[in-house]
C-alpha cells in the first residue's frame, strides 16, 4: 500500500514485451550494489547498510530471529546488532534485473559458527531521486537457516 501523497509513475505497457532480463547496464549497477552491501555486512558497516535499504515504513526484513517492518525497525536492529562474528562464505549468489528499476538478489551462505546453511533473499529496487535517494535500494530481505 502506497501512502497518500506519495507519487509513483507506474507503466501501463505490456510488459512482457518491453521488459528485459539481465540488462547489462543495470545488471552491472545491481551486482556492484550488492558487493557493496555484503561488504558492509561483513564489516558491521552500519551507515552503509542502511544507506542500502530504502527509507520508508514498507520496508520489510524478516531476519533469523526477526521481522522488522519500516526502515527504522531495521535500522535499530542494525545499530544494535553485534559486530563480531559476521564473516560469512557466499556458497551461490544469483542477481537477476528485470528492466533497468527492479532486481533480486538470492544467496546462500555459509557461517564457521553454524552448521546450517544461510538463505538471504533480497528485492532491490532502483530509485531516480525523484520522491526517494536516487539509487538501488533493499524494499524487502529475508533471511533464513536450512539444515545443512
Amino acid at each position: 500500500m502506497i501512502d497518500k501523497g506519495t507519487h509513483l509513475t507506474i507503466a501501463t505497457a505490456d510488459l512482457t514485451s518491453n521488459l528485459t532480463i539481465n540488462a547489462t547496464q543495470a545488471l552491472a549497477e545491481l551486482n556492484h550494489a550488492f558487493d557493496m552491501y555484503e561488504d558492509a555486512l561483513v564489516h558491521n558497516k552500519v551507515d552503509v547498510l542502511d544507506a542500502l535499504f530504502w527509507d520508508s515504513p514498507h520496508t520489510l526484513r524478516y531476519g533469523a530471529k526477526e521481522n522488522l517492518n519500516g526502515y527504522a525497525e531495521i535500522q535499530a536492529f542494525r545499530a544494535s546488532r553485534p559486530g563480531a562474528g559476521l564473516t560469512r562464505d557466499i556458497l551461490d549468489r544469483h542477481i537477476v534485473t528485470f528492466g533497468t528499476h527492479m532486481g533480486v538478489a538470492n544467496v546462500t551462505f555459509s557461517r564457521s559458527s553454524e552448521p546450517r546453511v544461510g538463505r538471504q533473499s533480497q528485492t532491490w529496487v532502483k530509485f531516480d531521486g525523484e520522491v526517494f535517494a536516487s539509487g538501488w535500494r533493499v524494499v524487502s530481505a529475508h533471511v533464513s537457516w536450512m539444515d545443512a
